[in-house]
């Protein structure tokens, strides 16, 4: 099980820093501050996202942490869960510890992907794991609205 966690983590946190380089990229290219661009620059990330989120399913496959398919949106839905607690932490001026963090988070993900979706555990551990990163987002999101940690 730690073999396949950590390639899953390995391929996950590659394809995090090309997503992180590729947004980078997007939002130079933009580069207004008018509203009116907001819409397509919005559209051209989610269309790289979920670019992403495929060519994920396509590299797990690769690296035999089968199956894919079923593997990279549990590794979409863990990234969203560890943004948003990331959120919760001071931002960086740094766009090296952006990068890192991005790689970090995705490779995190993977791996927690690879444990989720793994014929290794039982469901005592997948359930709780799966629960916890549905009430990841909730959390923070709570905590926003009632105004706790800021």
């Amino acid at each position: 099980m730690t073999g396949r966690m950590g390639r899953a983590a390995a391929v996950c946190g590659a394809l995090g820093l090309l997503w992180w380089a590729t947004v980078r990229l997007v939002w130079a290219g933009v580069g207004c501050s008018d509203w009116d661009c907001l819409a397509p620059a919005l559209g051209t990330l989610l269309v790289i996202s979920l670019v992403m989120l495929a060519g994920t399913a396509f590299a797990l496959e690769r690296v035999d942490v089968r199956p894919g398919w079923r593997a990279a949106p549990v590794t979409a839905w863990a990234a969203v869960a560890f943004w948003a607690a990331g959120k919760t932490l001071p931002s960086w001026p740094s766009t090296a510890a952006h990068a890192v963090g991005a790689a970090a988070v995705f490779a995190a993900s993977g791996a927690v992907a690879a444990f989720v979706t793994g014929p290794g555990p039982s469901l005592w551990w997948k359930v709780p794991t799966a629960l916890a990163l549905t009430g990841v987002p909730v959390g923070v999101l709570a905590a926003a609205w009632f105004g706790i940690g800021g």
